[in-house]
Parts: structure tokens; sequence; C-alpha cells
């Protein structure tokens, strides 16, 4: 399933959510214009690898001063290709602007990144002697769909599912689909605990961590403001149209 739209509407302009989306194509573009030698040394030193904080020797031999703490936050914003990123982008564009609109924008920046900090604080944890970089927003955007789970649990999610080369358009509420989700996540990495190492390249416990940390303290980050605290309303969702929701 691939998330096109949902159908909360909001009530101010996303600041965080599009600059956080111009921020990591712009650190993309660059990115590609490195030598491979020389990209690879800056995702080494300025992304996540576990063993840089749970092997002392190694990371005497392998690290630079400072970068190791500042990795936790470069790290969000490097990713290993077109697909890498767009998936991203895309899934913060769909989710992140409704979570901003209920927390504040600059609420809302923190909580990313400390859901960020928490998803690589979990993968270093669960892979505590791995030396592969991980980068990418993954972690910080598991957290947002995390609050989005606890908002808008029966918002309505316009998925797009593939079937013979053909595009089906759904509506599910966004407990089933962030579910769905979440539970193709624990179950990859759960393989990967049993495994030994990442399955598929993919840090599936960072996104675990994220999402749990964004579902557990999304409603701090809500304290204060004014409809975070209130239900969603009918059972199936909010009672927006499609239509508003693109011309909103």
């Amino acid at each position: 399933m691939i998330p096109v739209q949902d159908i909360v509407p909001r009530r101010t302009f996303p600041v965080v959510t599009v600059g956080l989306i111009l921020l990591n194509t712009v650190v993309f573009l660059f990115e590609l214009l490195l030598p491979p030698d020389t990209l690879e040394t800056l995702v080494f030193h300025l992304g996540i690898v576990p063993a840089r904080y749970t092997d002392p020797s190694w990371a005497a031999e392998h690290s630079l001063p400072f970068l190791p703490y500042l990795a936790f936050f470069t790290a969000m914003f490097l990713h290993g290709g077109w697909v890498h990123l767009i998936g991203n982008m895309w899934t913060l564009w769909i989710f992140g602007d409704n979570v901003e609109d209920r927390m504040g924008h600059v609420r809302f920046l923190i909580f990313y990144l400390l859901c960020g900090i928490v998803a690589s604080l979990v993968h270093i944890y669960v892979h505590p002697f791995s030396k592969t970089p991980v980068i990418g927003a993954s972690g910080a955007i598991s957290g947002v769909l995390g609050a989005y789970y606890g908002l808008f649990p029966w918002a309505r999610i316009i998925v797009m599912v593939p079937i013979f080369f053909f595009p089906f358009f759904f509506e599910v509420p966004a407990i089933f689909y962030i579910g769905f989700w979440y539970f193709m996540q624990l179950m990859s990495g759960t393989l990967s605990v049993v495994h030994g190492q990442v399955v598929g390249g993919v840090a599936w416990w960072a996104h675990i961590g994220g999402f749990v940390f964004g579902l557990l303290s999304h409603r701090l980050f809500c304290w204060g403001r004014k409809g975070c605290w209130r239900a969603e309303g009918r059972p199936w969702g909010v009672q927006w149209s499609l239509g508003e929701k693109f011309n909103r």
C-alpha cells in the first residue's frame, strides 16, 4: 500500500514540514555532487555507526572528535538514494503537516529531532557492535507516524495498491494503515535480531523506536494547544472531503 493523501485539513501552513523536506532535498543533491569515495567517508562519519558508541578501542581509531555526537543530527538529513529520499519525504508531507498543525511549529521541530535521536539510540541498543553506518530521516518520520496514529486514529488515508500493473485506490482508517506498517517493521526487526544483523539494509528497530517514542510522547508536545486533546469524532474519522483537503 502506497499512501496518496489523508483527509484531515490543517489550520496553518506547515512551515517546519516544508522546511525539513527542502533541507533534506538540498543535502541529498549535495551528496550527488560528491565523488564516491568522499561520499562514503561523509556517510561513515556523519551517519550512526553503533560500534562507535559501544567499542571504545575501535571508535578511537575510526572516529573524529565530536562527530559521533553530531551524527545523531546529521544522520537524519542524509539519504542513500532517490527512492530512500522520496519515500521518506512523501510520508513526511502526508502525515507531518497535521501533526505540526496540532503541536505548533517549534514544538513539532523539537519533537521531530527527538524522535530521530531516540530512533538512533534504539538501533544502537539492538545492534551495538554493527560497523555499518545508518542514515535517513526514517526514524524521525516514524515518530511522526506514531503521533499521527495517536492524534487521528480514525482519519481516512487514501492508498494506492498496484495489482497487475493497474493502480487501485482505497480509503482505509489511519489506525489500520499505520498499524499494518508498524506490524511489518516489528516482523522485520525481529528477523534482524534472529539473524544478528540488519535485514534488507534497513534499520527496522530505529523505525520501531521512533514510532513508539512518538506514540507515547506526542501529547506532551500538544500540552496547552487547542484541539490537541479533542477526539477526532466519528467512527470513520473526520468529515472533510478530499476536495477540501487539496483546496485548503
